[in-house]
């Protein structure tokens, strides 16, 4: 893969900032848990970078991503970008990583640099110059937990999921939000990112009357979890449903461990939309067949570049003082489709899929940009 649109991490380097290129700090893991999104997050990073180089870049200025990992410990990914804030060496921070990553960083940069963190996540967050915009448990797990009750007799719900605060947030308002409902969750379980052993949650899974699983577990220890589940023989009978399962996941999992698994989001490689027809064609032209996989995780990279350049047009500049006056109830275009301002977090639409082998099968349209 081209590395073009990356620049070497200028660890201990103080520099001047060049005028006319605009450095972004690019967030996104390479390993851990999560390192199975990276292949996806940094080709589709790059070919923003390259479709608005090719055009005025930013502002006229030509963008280049200054890769950080986010696969490390929280505190050491944010004290990473603080050294590249610090030293003047990037001017905003994008890419997609876990909440604990976001929580870290905005402790160590917040309100200095614009933020356009990608990943789905548990809500708000009103850190100056941080703009959410991905899915959040009000237009993507509830409208998925109601769609599987009705098409599904869903009800009884566990919820298994990583150890941190996306995972216990959500799951803590799904359980809530479905108090006096059809719906409810009668157990959670949250276990430590890099989990590879799931004996002890399937067993209490066997032995819980619960109907279906929300899955809120990450990258590789999904993968674990899917192929033990699968092994146990425990598909035919308990539907799964992520908010973060995605095609890398299906493919590490194989064929085999995906009966019954069902995933929500607001992209999956092969939507029947103009939008994301548009951008699966740019990303195989560019990357060839063997491209890494385009899934959710990847496409909302390519998002949170695009969406620094629709905040530097829409305000007349990057600066945190600028974008916070963003208007509430902007509308663009994107690969999801018509996206929504709403404060810092993005309204849009969100679909159901089913696993089908090492591919998604989308069921339903199942929540719309209000």
């Amino acid at each position: 893969m081209s590395s073009l649109a990356l620049a070497p991490h200028p660890r201990g380097v103080r520099r001047a900032r060049a005028t006319d290129t605009l450095s972004v700090a690019f967030v996104v893991p390479m390993r851990g848990p999560t390192g199975i999104y990276g292949p996806s997050c940094l080709a589709c990073g790059e070919l923003a970078v390259e479709q608005l180089n090719a055009r005025d870049g930013i502002g006229g200025r030509r963008i280049e991503l200054v890769l950080v990992d986010a696969g490390d410990a929280p505190a050491t990914v944010a004290a990473e970008v603080a050294e590249l804030v610090d030293a003047g060496c990037v001017e905003a921070v994008a890419g997609w990583h876990t909440s604990a990553v976001r929580q870290a960083v905005t402790r160590r940069v917040g309100g200095r640099v614009i933020y356009a963190f990608s990943a789905m996540h548990e809500g708000r967050d009103d850190t100056p110059g941080l703009f959410m915009l991905g899915e959040r448990p009000i237009n993507q797990l509830l409208p998925a937990v109601r769609w599987m009750r009705e098409e599904l007799a869903v009800g009884r719900w566990a919820v298994v999921g990583n150890d941190y605060v996306f995972p216990r947030v959500t799951g803590a308002t799904a359980r809530f939000a479905l108090e006096d409902s059809p719906s409810s969750v009668v157990s959670e379980t949250y276990v430590p990112l890099g989990t590879t052993n799931f004996r002890s949650v399937l067993h209490d899974l066997e032995r819980t009357d619960v109907d279906g699983v929300i899955m809120l577990l990450m990258g590789q220890d999904a993968v674990h979890f899917n192929r033990q589940f699968a092994r146990a023989g425990l598909s035919a009978s308990l539907p799964r449903l992520s908010p973060a399962v995605e095609e890398n996941t299906l493919l590490a999992g194989g064929a085999g461990a995906h009966e019954g698994l069902y995933a929500a989001a607001a992209y999956f490689d092969g939507m029947a939309t103009t939008e994301s027809a548009d951008l699966a064609a740019a990303y195989y032209a560019r990357w060839g067949r063997w491209a890494p996989a385009l899934n959710a995780v990847g496409e909302s990279c390519y998002e949170s570049i695009m969406f620094l350049a629709q905040a530097a047009r829409a305000c007349g500049s990057l600066d945190v003082a600028a974008v916070t006056d963003m208007r509430d109830g902007h509308f663009y275009d994107s690969p999801r489709g018509l996206m929504r301002l709403a404060g810092n977090l993005l309204d849009q639409d969100v679909y159901l899929a089913r696993a089908d082998g090492v591919e998604f099968a989308v069921e339903d349209q199942i929540a719309w940009i209000r």
